[in-house]
């Protein structure tokens, strides 16, 4: 397999030979044949049923039979929901000149938008989506289309960073909406418009304007997919921005059944960097991994801070999988990157280097401001390299930080971390024991597995003198939910502080086998006929990487070593269904 970058000039070849050698440039659809034109109308039924691959199949079957601005439009489209985005983007591309070509402007604009909004969220190149979307404002203004009017309107709402003039734009956005009865633009427009309040400290209105235009995208008052995945990632970014990681919670696990027919909505690579990392937290590691996968394959050439954050949120999943080589070799050459100051202080802290580690921290707080949000997973690891260091009472300041920015923030995860925090700087008192408890209690209100495991091992730990039977019983549910996890690390934490208490205690090895899902089943029976991971991509329309990963986890679901013992499960597991 070769490296992502030879893959994106492969796909680029290939899609502008599809473009340009197929058939004459400039046919357009009314000179195309009665087979063509069923073959767009096909692939126009599967875009609206989330069936990408056949989409994909039918766009490029019409292509066969002569380039048109639909055709590269549609595969374009099915192509990026299947992950290759620079493919979609390259079909897509193309697909605005044809369109140009043909007089068709309107489409050209929408196709141009798409592009600015790509280069923007996916790509980070912020001139060329500039560029893009000052194209679609002239076509607009010089050809009087007044049908896209509030469309670059609601994306110049988008690109703008004054959060004032964004929301005075959105709220003109949502008027045009009205007048047209444009479902999907209102929808949209109430997006932006919370996010725009958001960014101006108006978080409780924002919020609920928000989850207004989540609810009205998921109970499909729209019509177009992109309405959902436009108010997914606006209302994961803005969550996020406000600390409201409950609320985005429960978004996330609102999109499922959106989720299960058309794939993540978060398809952008900043928001589903962020929505990898709530999954991390929920215990969803598998789909967060999923997730990372994607944002990394999208993001390596065009924009190195979203890349690299990605690749530390990789590195902190590693960590908590227990991990440490390979979330060393993850954050190599991202030591002056802010993204990555959390991974890398916790690895100088697993390798015993706090004073390293409190350095780190030190600098990066005094770069980003230590009163943001997103300073405050570096305040409690901070705390952990204070009493690394033995300096209890400079923990204690710590936390008394985390709890002044839990107040002002309103943030309940602020809350659970300073009072983790100051459990462990309490040790073994009274007062570290309801500490530990209210971190404990927050922690499981907000649904975050692995922190309530933590949290019950450090009070089991406090406890092993004063109450040592309850101490135990804290050490086994956590060592259980570790295992259950996957974090190996803390997991032999656990059973080693069950053993110190007197209780025999050993690891539980591999997990017991797990149901394989409906593409890791299609993925094994691929296996079954001998394909390659490249033979798998091509046949299942994914990217040789996302093959890769299916490959892994069904060898590891299985508790198969090689291709060939998966081959032969493949058949048996064939002749079994075939006696049913």
């Amino acid at each position: 397999m070769g490296s992502l970058r030879e893959q994106r000039v492969t796909s680029i070849r290939r899609t502008t030979y599809l473009a340009t050698h197929i058939a004459e440039p400039g046919l357009t659809m009314g000179c195309m044949s009665d087979d063509a034109q069923t073959l767009l109308a096909t692939g126009e039924r599967a875009l609206a049923a989330g069936d990408w691959g056949e989409a994909a199949r039918a766009f490029a079957a019409a292509l066969e039979t002569g380039s048109s601005a639909a055709a590269l439009d549609g595969l374009g489209d099915a192509r990026f929901w299947l992950g290759h985005h620079y493919e979609g983007f390259e079909l897509r591309e193309q697909a605005y000149a044809a369109y140009l070509r043909d007089g068709e402007r309107e489409r050209a604009v929408d196709v141009a938008l798409w592009l600015c909004r790509i280069d923007a969220a996916n790509f980070g190149n912020d001139a060329a989506a500039a560029g893009w979307l000052a194209r679609a404002r002239r076509l607009v203004d010089e050809h009087g289309l007044t049908s896209r009017l509030a469309q670059v309107l609601l994306h110049e709402a988008f690109a703008t960073p004054d959060p004032s003039e964004s929301e005075a734009l959105v709220r003109k956005v949502y008027e045009l909406g009205q007048e047209a009865g444009d479902v999907d633009l209102q929808l949209c427009a109430l997006s932006q418009l919370g996010a725009a309040l958001v960014e101006q400290g108006r978080v409780a209105e924002g919020i609920g304007y928000l989850d207004e235009a989540m609810a009205g995208s998921l109970g499909g008052e729209g019509h177009h997919r992109d309405t959902v995945a436009f108010t997914s990632c606006t209302t994961m970014i803005s969550c996020t921005t406000c600390a409201e990681f409950e609320r985005a919670v429960q978004w996330i696990r609102a999109t499922d059944r959106y989720a299960q027919r058309y794939g993540s909505p978060f398809l952008y690579v900043r928001c589903r960097t962020l929505y990898a990392a709530i999954l991390v937290a929920l215990g969803d590691w598998v789909q967060a991994e999923e997730e990372l996968t994607a944002a990394l394959e999208a993001s390596p050439d065009a924009m190195p801070t979203l890349h690299h954050q990605a690749l530390a949120t990789l590195a902190g999943l590693r960590l908590d999988q227990g991990r440490l080589e390979e979330a060393e070799r993850l954050v190599v050459g991202l030591e002056d990157q802010p993204a990555a100051v959390g991974a890398i202080a916790r690895i100088h802290l697993r390798r015993g280097r706090a004073v390293t580690a409190e350095t780190a921290l030190r600098r990066c707080l005094s770069e980003v401001g230590g009163e943001t949000l997103s300073s405050l997973p570096l305040w409690e690891l901070l705390g952990e390299a204070e009493l690394a260091q033995d300096r209890p009472d400079a923990a204690l300041e710590v936390a008394q930080r985390l709890a002044d920015l839990a107040g002002t923030q309103g943030c309940a995860i602020a809350e659970a971390c300073a009072a983790r925090l100051e459990g462990r700087a309490r040790d073994a008192t009274d007062g570290a024991r309801a500490q530990l408890e209210t971190a404990l209690a927050a922690f499981t209100r907000l649904g975050m597995p692995l922190e309530v495991a933590r949290t019950r091992l450090l009070l089991a730990e406090s406890l092993r003198e004063a109450a040592s039977q309850v101490a135990v019983d804290e050490a086994r549910v956590s060592l259980i939910a570790f295992e259950s996890l996957g974090a190996a690390h803390d997991a032999d934490r656990a059973a080693a502080l069950l053993r110190d208490l007197g209780v025999s205690a050993s690891r539980a090895g591999p997990k017991g086998l797990q149901p394989l899902t409906q593409r890791e089943d299609e993925v094994l029976g691929l296996l079954g006929e001998g394909l390659t991971n490249a033979d798998i991509a091509d046949r299942l329309y994914i990217s040789p990487r996302t093959a890769e990963q299916h490959v892994a986890r069904v060898l590891a679901k299985l508790g198969l070593n090689n291709r060939t013992e998966a081959a032969a499960e493949a058949v048996r597991q064939g002749a079994a269904r075939a006696q049913r």
